[in-house]
């Protein structure tokens, strides 16, 4: 399932079941009513986002002004940048010019971004729709729905067009808690909604959405979802069980190096030459390791460093030997996706492309 000729350790997308995940998600957005607009952040490569579009996706989400512009400079001609932005004059001139190649919508959470917005933007601000970011129960950034009504109003006067509100239910990746972030989520954009209205506010986008609950159903505030793993899968969304094995289609590439043999113990362990700098080093509280192997659901990274990932194996499977490969899943595969240059594209085990990253870095 590893082409010979991939160096390790090597990023690998299967495009079979990249195309699979594309289509499923597609083919329930159609089905629920609701449009699809995925974040690219997690994937950062053209020929994806291209891939998206072509299945029905609205548009693409970013988390940057950086990344929009590699997206809309590829051709993409509606973005969304669902981050509370702080644009100060060198932000309001790119933003500036990257709506004369793209729709943009931008988000803001505060009156003070939204009167700072404004005033930089000058006369362009017309060309700038805003979304009024919901706090729906992760805690990070957003507002309290109570809140979206001033705001919107600042950036009204600020000569900014509010075209709706949105959220992220970050929370919804937790053990069990997809169902609950979803709910959250609905009751926010409805609040949000309602006041808007109430207002006098046009409402014309409520987006919503994250990998764990864009399936869930359920919701019916949401006129957008903003998945973004869903397209490649991680050892996370597999612990969560969002997606099965087979939905994974991004694995490193990577070769046992070494056998460790813990102290008193009989040797179970396994190094690889896949670490931190290709696999990233995010291990959430309730993860079991640092990910899984595809082919070995059962082993569990169990120690990271910059170049070495220690795999303990289980007992009642053939450990491998020196020299064999291994295909690792990335506990956040967003962060393995910006940690390279470029991809594999494989199918039934051909290297058949090369992506490059185009988006990586571009992280303001």
């Amino acid at each position: 399932m590893i082409p010979d000729w991939i160096d390790t350790p090597s990023v690998m997308i299967d495009v079979d079941v990249l195309d699979a995940n594309i289509a499923r998600m597609a083919s329930a957005m159609r089905t629920r009513g609701v449009r699809l607009r995925p974040h690219a952040k997690t994937h950062k490569v053209l020929e994806i986002g291209a891939r998206q579009l072509a299945a029905g996706a609205v548009g693409l989400t970013v988390a940057t002004i950086g990344e929009a512009e590699v997206f809309a400079a590829g051709g993409v001609k509606d973005l969304f940048i669902a981050y509370p932005l702080w644009v100060d004059a060198r932000r309001a001139h790119r933003l500036l010019a990257l709506g004369e190649a793209a729709a943009v919508r931008v988000g803001l959470d505060s009156v003070e971004s939204a009167v700072e917005m404004g005033r930089n933007l000058g006369t362009g601000a017309r060309n700038v729709g805003v979304l009024v970011e919901v706090d729906s129960g992760h805690h990070r950034s957003g507002a309290l729905p109570a809140d979206v009504v001033g705001i919107a109003r600042a950036a009204a006067d600020a000569g900014l067009p509010v075209e709706g509100a949105f959220t992220f239910p970050g929370h919804s990746y937790a053990p069990g808690m997809p169902q609950h972030a979803m709910r959250d989520e609905d009751s926010a954009l409805t609040e949000a909604s309602s006041r808007l209205l109430a207002a006098g506010f046009d409402v014309a986008e409520l987006s919503g959405g994250s990998t764990p609950t864009a399936l869930v159903g359920g919701g019916n505030a949401a006129t957008e979802l903003r998945p973004g793993v869903y397209v490649l899968g991680d050892a996370q969304q597999y612990e969560l069980e969002r997606c099965a094995l087979s939905d994974i289609a991004l694995t490193v590439a990577a070769t046992v190096v070494s056998r460790s043999a813990p102290p008193g113990g009989k040797s179970r362990r396994v190094v690889v030459d896949a670490g931190s700098k290709i696999l990233g080093s995010d291990r959430a509280a309730w993860a079991t390791g640092y990910g899984r192997l595809l082919d070995e659901p059962a082993a569990r990274i169990v120690a990271l460093s910059e170049h070495h990932a220690t795999i303990e194996w289980p007992d009642d499977a053939v450990l491998p030997g020196h020299g064999q490969r291994l295909r690792v899943v990335p506990n956040h595969v967003c962060l393995a996706m910006n940690l390279v240059d470029r991809v594999s594209v494989v199918r039934n085990g051909v290297v058949e492309d090369e992506w490059e990253v185009a988006a990586r870095g571009r992280n303001s």
